[in-house]
């Protein structure tokens, strides 16, 4: 939801289309593919949180969820996600990885299961992302480190 209203769908941006960035405004709607194990840390202040990789028909990114929103989300689920953020953070065991979160000002909502194309490549999340020379307050693809997510490796 944004300021109560739900965002339209022609509002919504496509994975492929997200970039880094150090503010809330990313409105997209994606399944989950995978999930790994929720771990609590001293950097998060004990609080849960896992990760997940999720995907829409353009792109996948690793998606981190926190508290409850670890509990609540299963693989299957579409998921609708309001005012959120694509920058680094730190998950355990993993540092400073590339993650779409709903952040403090965002919201995830699930929408549906089961019934949304997706690919897994690219992988937004692995891919080497540096400052636009002509706006240093812009980030563009530099290269893929991985073509796949290295996290949630594929099953074949």
């Amino acid at each position: 939801m944004i300021s109560g209203l739900l965002v339209a769908e022609k509002d919504m941006q496509v994975l492929k289309d997200i970039v880094p960035a150090a503010f809330n405004n990313i409105n997209t709607k994606f399944i989950v593919l995978d999930k790994g194990r929720s771990s609590s840390s001293a950097d998060t202040q004990q609080q849960k949180t896992c990760l997940a990789l999720v995907a829409d028909e353009t792109a996948s990114v690793h998606f981190q969820m926190w508290a409850d929103e670890c509990d609540q989300f299963e693989p299957g689920d579409i998921i609708t996600l309001s005012n959120g953020i694509f920058s680094y953070a730190n998950i355990a065991p993993h540092r400073n990885i590339l993650v779409l979160r709903a952040g403090r000002r965002g919201r995830a909502e699930k929408v549906g299961e089961f019934t949304m194309s997706f690919v897994e490549t690219p992988n937004l999340s692995e891919i080497h992302w540096v400052p636009d020379p002509s706006n240093p307050k812009v980030y563009v693809q530099d290269r893929v480190i991985s073509p796949y997510s290295r996290i949630f490796p594929p099953a074949h």
